[in-house]
């Protein structure tokens, strides 16, 4: 079991060097001189050499690259060319408020979807079992910002008028000290990821149920609670932990469009305003913080299903 977390350790170490590669050349790609940018149209050529020097922008790429890398290490992600202030000062609120976003969402999603899913499986052909395959279906079936707009439109325009539909904080307060504006956009990205757990979660139980083993536990006579918890569901998990893992890498990038729906001054605004103002070292910022995110939650799915897999955590594969 350790040799397989420790190749996967070793797996998402390679995935992020690459992903760092393509991102720092793809953002040399875009038009546009970041010190122009930072200094405007009225620079003078010798302001603009001297800060080109400064930011090592006349350096070799490979020099580029392995001195912006290094700075990722320690935290450095160079200098905003929109505002000239450090990238990591500009972000350290924003990333503070979209990790709010997600884990709320993936509090309430994630326990609820396992719960929902092991209920369906055990209502099987029943009609609780229906009821949440059918909403779980049309809610997958849904884009993020047509249920972001549906819950706007239900709870803040037309129908009930209780809830917030943008999130707006005062100078010097950060938006969750106001919990009302935070009802929307989490309730948002919970209908956007539960119905998947849901489904999987269903789909794996049913065949655990059916399964030999748990067969022989009722036959011996164990209570159908202690086979439900001890036999069917340890088993189950392994699998939706892939899931989970999907359905939270997607909240670190499809945030993006819940926050812009919202108004939220997460990092998800933060990039649609980097991009609109070729903000090249902010955007490789983000761009490497959500690559970073997706490796490590699906790592630790994949340490969850070694650990909860018996064959694997007894030896039996390798």
């Amino acid at each position: 079991m350790l040799g397989l977390i420790l190749r996967r350790l070793s797996i998402s170490a390679v995935i992020l060097l690459v992903v760092s590669m393509l991102v720092f050349v793809a953002t040399l790609l875009l038009p546009g001189d970041p010190a122009q940018a930072i200094l405007g149209q009225q620079a003078t050529p010798e302001r603009l050499e001297a800060l080109r020097e400064q930011m090592n922008l006349n350096d070799p790429f490979a020099q580029r690259y392995l001195h912006w890398l290094g700075g990722l290490f320690v935290g450095d992600f160079g200098v905003s060319a929109a505002s000239g202030g450090s990238v990591a000062a500009l972000l350290g609120d924003r990333i503070a408020a979209s990790l709010v976003l997600m884990v709320a969402a993936a509090a309430i999603s994630i326990p609820v979807g396992i719960l929902v899913g092991t209920y369906s499986a055990l209502r099987r052909g029943k009609a609780g079992d229906h009821a949440a395959t059918g909403i779980s279906l049309v809610l997958a079936a849904l884009p993020d910002f047509v249920i972001g707009i549906a819950l706007v439109t239900l709870f803040s325009t037309t129908v009930f008028t209780v809830l917030p539909s943008v999130t707006m904080a005062p100078p010097g307060e950060q938006v969750w000290d106001y919990p009302s504006q935070l009802i929307l956009p989490v309730l948002t990205l919970v209908l956007v990821v539960m119905p998947y757990i849901i489904r999987m979660m269903r789909t794996t139980m049913i065949e655990v149920l059916d399964s030999g083993y748990v067969e022989m536990a009722r036959l011996k006579g164990v209570p159908e609670r202690q086979v439900i918890w001890r036999h069917a569901l340890p088993h189950a998990i392994a699998p939706v932990a892939q899931v989970v893992a999907i359905q939270l890498a997607w909240l670190a990038g499809g945030i993006v469009v819940v926050e812009f729906l919202f108004r939220y001054p997460g990092v998800g605004q933060a990039l649609v305003d980097a991009v609109t103002n070729r903000d090249v070292q902010v955007v490789q910022a983000l761009a490497m913080l959500i690559a970073a995110v997706y490796v490590v939650v699906n790592l630790f799915a994949d340490i969850v299903g070694i650990v909860t897999n018996p064959k694997l955590r007894t030896g039996g594969i390798r």
